[in-house]
Order: C-alpha cells, then structure tokens, then sequence
C-alpha cells in the first residue's frame, strides 16, 4: 500500500489528493496526522490524477502534511448474532462498553442487489400494537412503511412504541405469536441529540427491547459523512440477521431529512450541480437504494421490513424528501400537529395515510376475516364525521340532521377511544377490532354498507347501538 502526503485542498469533510495510479470507489483509506493519531475516510471520486475522500471523524485537525493510505477494499460491517442487545456508533463501533465484536463475517455495506424474479411478494402481517397501523394502514413483512412527520411531533415516541411492541404472528385467532419464528428490531438514528439519544438508550432498557435489538446512533454533533454510512450499515446487520439467521427484521431509521441533508451538504462542497431545493439530482436513486433493501427472498424464511421516519420541513408533504419517498416506499403514516395539539397518543392521522400493501397482508389467513372491510368502513365514517367539523363551523350543530350528528359523533368517539391509546398501551389486534365494532355499532345498521351482512351480524354489537339511538 502506498502512502500519499500529496493531500491539495481540505474543503469541509473533503479532502483531495493526487495521487498516480488509479483508487478505486468507495475504497477505505487511512489518514495519518501530525501527532501519529488516524482517521479512516472513504473515496467518494476518482479520477486519474485526483481523488477526493470524505473524512468520517471530520478534518478539523489535518492539514496538508497529513499523509494517506488507500486500503484497497470498501467499508464493511462485522455481522454476528451478537449483535443483537448491542449499542453502536454510526460506523458500527461499539459505544456500549461491552466486549469487542467478533465477527462470523465482514460484509460490503452497499449490499446485493435483490433479483427481482427472486422477491418474494409481502403478504404476511406484522403487529405493532399501535391500532392506527394495525387496524387501518397494516404492516406486513418485506414491506417499507414510511411514517411523515413535521418538526416538533412526537415520531420518536411512536418510533420507540413500535420498536418496543412489534412482532410477527402466524396464529391470528387464537391472540399468539409464533414462538418458533424469531424477530429482531434495528433502529438507525442519524443526527438526533444527545438528549433524544439518551431517551432512545433509557428506553431500550427499561422495557428490555434493547435484548431483541441493534441500535446504530449518529448525534448531530458526528460528521455528516458518518451520517450517509449509518443506514447501510443498519440495513446490512437487517440482511444478514434475516437471510442467514431467519429473523424477521424491523429496520426503523430516523431521522431521513438529516440524513438528506448531509447528501445536500456533501454535495455543494463538491460543488456539484444542485438539483430541487438544492438537494443533489441523485437523490431519488441514493434512497431507493436505501428502501428497496426491504423485502423478502425465495427460499429464505427471514424478511427485512422497514419504517424510515422523516420530518417534512414546513409541513409540506411536496418538499423533495417526502415527495421522493412516497414515491419509492409503498404507502406513508402521517403524524398529524390538530391530533397532537388535542394530547392525542399517537397523533397518527388515518385519513392521508395510506398501506398499499394492507388488502395482501389481513383477511381470511392472515388476521380477522372481517378486518378489511372494518377498516373500510372506519375510514369512510370518519372522513365523513371529519368532513362535518367543517360545516358545523359554518351553520351550527342544530342545523344538522339526527344522521350528520351520529357520524360527528363517531368522528369524535374514533379519535378519542381508537386513535388515542397512549404510548404504553399495547393492543392485540383482536383488541382493535373489538373497539372498531364497538365504535361502529353507534352508527345504524344500514349504514355499514362497506361491510358483509355476515359480519354486522356477527360483530355488531345491540347494546351499543341501544344507547346510541338513547343519546340521539
């Protein structure tokens, strides 16, 4: 290996050398300072006389007598099985205090493509306890899920609650999950605070999910390059536990605008030609090669699923990083500021949110055979009940009829006993259908027309119905 002190520029985390034999990308290199310390750095291009690196512990104490060596293979994650119940840093270093990693095997952090023809179609669900999602967005495994937030939400809270009570079920009616299948929870923060990073680490504990866990944590004060490293090695811990280890693996990375946003910085100190807002053109690809590492592999009985978080700024669900998400991922949980300023747990708004995979994954097989069109009908009473809130505002509710006030009601009950279950509150899903019927059963009978006459009869419950009609 050969030694560089030929370093021309330091430009942010950049750093540029000449060199006079061809590196290749994405190759590790070692810069050694001054006072004999190192740093490790990545190339991020190549060309025939000059190649620039991109530092990962940030280049405040180089300068250009520091020299540089290509290590001539890319970056790599040690994987085990013991990983899980460990803390590490965004690089993948132990930050826990525990014993060194030792390794099964070291794998490429950019990963295998997927054969398309080998994919496995997600049709399996998995409950998060959170009856928002289950009930009405399912999750299912091989899916990627995203959840939408804007600044100040709580998403972490629903980050941790989904961390902490997800698992996967084979025996929907009988309320228990199958012990013969293993799950596993990776969770990728990327420039949180020491504070939020703090609340992540004391919750992990308390509840013990940190046993069944891998958390990769990037504060805010860590080079924005380290930043663009620690998704990939998320989601290469995700592939090994889950296609050598038949884990069914939750990947939650938060937050994915931080994570843009060293995209965005490290693509103007290149001086590269910006694209929408100033976020780099190639953005849209960078994250589908994220995303698409969910998913399921024929003859593998492990499956990769993934929840990314991001906080759309200014609330605007058009800006790059939501738009581009929402058209990668397959679907989107909308964390609603009216819900959330009510002291709803958790403020997920149903209406814009959406699981394109949910009908493929809940039914005859998978859950409750009257699951589908429960959610249907929810939806379609609630935005009907929401819908009256505005014109409430402008005649009065005396102006409304006996029917307008049920389902005004119903949007109000909805919020109040379904939405709102707290963020220690695990539900089963037979639990959300329970209090679905319940809720439903305040409307008339013949208003259910999004649900078989098999399961009014079935599930719908007299009682409710009686001391609706008192009410009204």
């Amino acid at each position: 290996m050969k030694e560089y002190k030929t370093i021309q520029e330091i430009s942010g985390p950049l750093v540029f050398v000449e060199v006079d034999e061809p590196v290749g990308y994405d190759e590790i290199v070692e810069i050694k300072l001054s006072d004999g310390s190192t740093k490790r750095g990545q190339v991020l291009e190549s060309g025939e006389d000059i190649v620039s690196l991109q530092v990962f512990e940030g280049t405040d104490e180089l300068d250009r007598s520091s020299s540089v060596r290509f290590l001539g293979e890319t970056m790599k994650m040690p994987v085990t099985e013991d990983l899980l119940g460990r803390v590490l840093s965004g690089r993948g270093e132990p930050i826990d205090g525990g014993a060194d990693i030792v390794p099964d095997e070291r794998r490429d952090i950019i990963g295998s493509a997927i054969n398309p023809h080998a994919r496995e179609y997600p049709d399996e669900f998995i409950q998060t306890g959170v009856s928002a999602i289950d009930g009405m967005n399912t999750l299912v495994r091989g899916q990627k899920l995203p959840i939408f937030s804007g600044s100040g939400l709580p998403h972490n809270e629903l980050a941790l609650q989904i961390a902490r009570q997800a698992d996967v079920r084979d025996d929907i009616g009988a309320g228990e999950g199958d012990e013969d299948e293993e799950f596993a929870v990776i969770f990728g923060a990327m420039g949180i605070t020491q504070e939020e990073a703090n609340e992540f680490l004391e919750e992990f504990e308390r509840t013990g999910a940190l046993e069944r866990s891998v958390v990769f944590q990037n504060l805010a004060d860590d080079p924005a390059v380290e930043r663009i490293v620690t998704p990939r090695m998320a989601l290469t811990t995700a592939e090994y536990l889950a296609y050598e280890k038949d884990y069914h693996v939750l990947v939650i990375l938060t937050d994915m605008t931080n994570y843009c946003e060293a995209l965005r910085e490290i693509g103007a100190a290149r001086e590269e030609v910006p694209g929408r807002r100033g976020y780099p053109g190639y953005m849209y690809t960078d994250l589908a090669n994220l995303y698409e590492r969910a998913g399921r592999i024929e003859g593998k009985e492990g499956s990769v699923t993934q929840i990314p978080i991001l906080t759309m700024p200014g609330d605007d669900d058009t800006h790059p990083i939501p738009d581009l998400t929402g058209y990668i991922t397959e679907g989107q949980i909308y964390i609603d500021r009216r819900l959330e300023s009510e002291g709803r747990e958790p403020p997920v708004n149903v209406l814009p949110s959406l699981s394109r995979l949910m009908d493929d994954g809940i039914g005859e097989g998978y859950t409750r055979e009257d699951h589908g069109d429960v959610a249907n009908q929810l939806y379609a009473a609630y935005a009907e009940g929401n819908d009256l809130r505005d014109l409430v505002n402008i005649v009065g509710r005396e102006a409304l009829s006996e029917r307008d006030n049920r389902f005004l009601d119903f949007a109000d009950d909805f919020e109040e006993e379904l939405i709102d279950q707290g963020w220690t509150t695990n539900r089963s899903l037979e639990e959300t259908l329970d209090i679905s019927w319940d809720l439903l059963s305040t409307l008339p009978k013949s208003e259910l027309k999004r649900i078989d006459d098999e399961f009014v009869e079935k599930y719908y419950v007299e009682e409710e119905a009686e001391e609706a009609e008192a009410t009204a």
